[in-house]
C-alpha cells in the first residue's frame, strides 16, 4: 500500500513519526502552513516558518524516503490579527518556490470580515501564481461555514477542479461534492472523521475527487491514520485498486496541477499520474 498524505503538520511531528509513516507506506506528503499554537507577533517569524518547510523539513522526511511538499499561506486563524497581515506580501516570493503545490490553508476559522478579505485575497494569489488552493473549513458551524466557502470560491473565479475543501464530514461532503470542488477529509482519533466512517462516505459517494489526510498535529492525532483509513477500505471490500486511488492516484492528481510534484524518484510514481504534473528528480 502507497501512501501520499495531502494534509500533515510535520513540523508538529517527531523524526520517529517519519520512520513509522515510512514503514506504514508513506512515500509523499504535503505540509500545509498554519498556525503556531500560540499567536505570531511579526511577519518575520512567518519566514523563518516558510524557510523551515521549505528546507528543513524536507530534509528530514528525505532521510525517510519521503518525499516532502508544502502549501504556502496566512492561515484562517492569524487572519483576523492586523500584525500578520503583511503576511500577504511575503507570499509571492514562496508562491515561486519549487517544493510548494498550493496556497494553503486559506478558509475560514471563525467567519469573520478578516478572514473574508484574506480568503479572497489568497484565491486570488492562487489564480495569479496558477496553483491550486487548499481550503479550511470552520470547526464551528460547519455547514454555514462550508457553504461561505464555496461562495467565495464561486465568486474568485478560481476552477474548481483546482481547490480542494478539507475536514469535511457526513453534513458537508454533498454541497463540496457538487460544487466541482475535491473533497478533502481529515482522519482523527477523537474528533473530525474515522476510518470507518470515511469507507461509509467512499461507498456512498464513490472515490472520485475524494482526499483522505492524517492532519496530524499539535493535538492528539495519529500520522498513521491514512494506512489504518486503506486497510479499512479492503476489509469493506474495496479494491487494492480502489485504495491506491484514494490514497495516492487522487493526491497526485489534484497537486499535480501545481507542476511541481517531485515523484520522479519513487518507484512507479510516474506510471500513476496522469495531468500536466512536471515530474522531475530535483529543485
Amino acid at each position: 500500500m502507497r501512501i501520499f498524505d495531502p494534509h500533515i503538520h510535520m513540523t508538529s511531528r517527531t523524526t520517529d513519526d517519519y520512520e513509522r509513516m515510512a514503514a506504514a507506506g508513506v512515500r509523499a506528503l504535503v505540509e500545509p502552513a498554519f498556525w503556531l499554537g500560540q499567536p505570531r507577533t511579526s511577519p518575520d517569524t512567518f519566514a523563518d516558518y516558510f524557510d523551515s518547510l521549505l528546507g528543513w523539513e524536507p530534509f528530514r522526511a528525505g532521510q525517510f524516503g519521503i518525499r516532502h511538499h508544502a502549501t504556502i499561506a496566512l492561515n484562517p486563524k492569524e487572519a483576523n490579527d492586523p500584525r500578520c497581515r503583511p503576511v500577504l506580501d511575503l507570499l509571492p516570493r514562496y508562491l515561486e518556490k519549487d517544493g510548494v503545490v498550493a496556497v494553503g490553508e486559506i478558509g475560514y476559522d471563525s467567519m469573520t470580515p478578516e478572514e473574508d478579505e484574506v480568503f479572497a485575497a489568497q484565491l486570488a494569489l492562487a489564480v495569479a501564481h496558477e496553483l491550486p488552493a487548499l481550503v479550511h473549513t470552520p470547526h464551528r458551524d460547519k455547514a454555514r461555514g462550508t457553504e461561505r466557502t464555496l461562495a467565495v470560491v464561486a465568486e474568485s473565479g478560481i476552477d474548481p477542479g483546482r481547490v480542494a475543501v478539507d475536514h469535511l464530514n457526513e453534513v458537508t461532503v454533498e454541497l463540496v461534492r457538487d460544487s466541482g470542488c475535491w473533497l478533502g477529509f481529515s482522519i482523527y482519533p477523537d474528533t473530525k472523521m474515522s476510518p470507518d466512517r470515511m469507507v461509509e462516505l467512499l461507498r456512498r459517494y464513490g472515490t472520485e475527487r475524494m482526499l483522505v489526510n492524517s492532519a496530524a498535529d499539535w493535538g492528539r492525532s495519529d500520522p498513521l491514520l491514512t494506512r489504518a483509513t486503506g486497510e479499512a477500505m479492503l476489509l469493506a471490500g474495496f479494491t487494492a485498486d480502489d485504495v491506491d486511488r484514494v490514497l495516492w492516484r487522487n493526491p497526485v492528481e489534484f497537486y499535480g496541477q501545481s507542476g511541481r510534484l517531485d515523484l520522479a524518484d519513487l518507484d512507479d510514481a510516474d506510471a500513476t499520474f496522469e495531468g500536466n504534473s512536471i515530474l522531475r528528480g530535483g529543485n
